[in-house]
């Protein structure tokens, strides 16, 4: 893969993530679950992120979101679907979204007028094959708010490039804890709060440490090795390979102006100072290099 085709890749999801990011940072946003009789944050989380699979089981949750335990998934499904249906979730978290954007780039109805139909064709190109959250995500097409259809296209290539990770995880024989305190001992995650944040208790998260140490990715301290950053840099540009499959339909030059469309407002959305950093989704601050 040519350098550049890789950059687009990584610009695309450095100029996506804050846009879907508001989901989780925002106020209104984070008080869906409960608004809708969810118990916290976490529960509301984890059905509002698999809703568009449906009303999936915990097994099945754990494994497309791939770093949490399975006992925190499950404290939260299946009794979420008790309380409120996936369809309703869907509702409720779109105009939620919509809602927090239009706050932090008031302009963003015209914004959308541009990028839409940019967005919906490498939506509507893409493979869906092996990526679940991202098939889930693209079948939700109905939104008539040009915002809210702007935050769920982004949000599904957010998806697509997170099952890819996935993947990449998968083929490095990372296990979901030992990629996270892989990413941890490097910095790209909050490395004290990473593991309670992702439900690993203290015991899990020291067996994955000394795994990792097995294989001379961490230190006896648990930081990084010379080889767990080069393995960091892999996983990162392995995702940046898989990701780039949603450029595709777009010539050079559209996916340069499509990202220069983009990039504005994922920059007002950071201004606003709604994500902390570092943060558990691991974006970087947008001044790194």
């Amino acid at each position: 893969m040519e350098p550049r085709t890789a950059q687009r890749a990584r610009s695309l999801w450095l100029a996506t993530e804050p846009l879907h990011a508001v989901c989780y940072f925002d106020d209104n946003c984070r008080s869906l679950g409960k608004a809708l009789g969810l118990k916290g944050f976490w529960m509301g989380y984890f059905a509002t992120r698999t809703a568009p699979l449906g009303a999936v089981a915990p097994a099945v949750a754990t494994s497309v979101l791939g770093v949490f335990a399975p006992s925190m998934v499950a404290r939260a499904l299946p009794a979420a679907w008790d309380i409120v249906s996936p369809d309703r979730l869907l509702d409720e978290r779109g105009a939620r979204a919509a809602r927090a954007l239009r706050t932090l780039d008031p302009g963003l109805d015209r914004s959308a007028i541009a990028l839409l139909p940019r967005l919906q064709a490498l939506v509507d190109d893409a493979p869906d094959t092996a990526r679940p959250l991202f098939a889930g995500n693209r079948a939700l097409r109905d939104q008539a708010d040009p915002v809210e259809r702007l935050w769920q296209l982004t949000t599904t290539l957010r998806e697509f490039r997170g099952d890819a990770h996935l993947a990449v995880l998968a083929d490095r024989e990372l296990d979901a804890c030992e990629a996270l305190v892989l990413a941890a001992a490097t910095g790209r995650v909050p490395r004290d709060t990473m593991r309670v944040d992702r439900g690993w208790t203290e015991e899990e998260w020291a067996a994955a440490t000394d795994r990792l140490r097995a294989r001379n990715l961490v230190d006896a301290h648990g930081d990084a090795t010379a080889l767990g950053h080069s393995e960091r840099t892999r996983i990162e540009e392995d995702t940046d390979r898989l990701a780039a499959r949603l450029l595709r339909p777009l010539p050079p030059a559209e996916s340069d102006h499509l990202l220069e469309l983009l990039t504005p407002i994922a920059r007002r959305v950071l201004a606003a100072d709604l994500l902390p950093f570092p943060n558990p989704i691991g974006l970087p601050r947008p001044d790194a290099p």
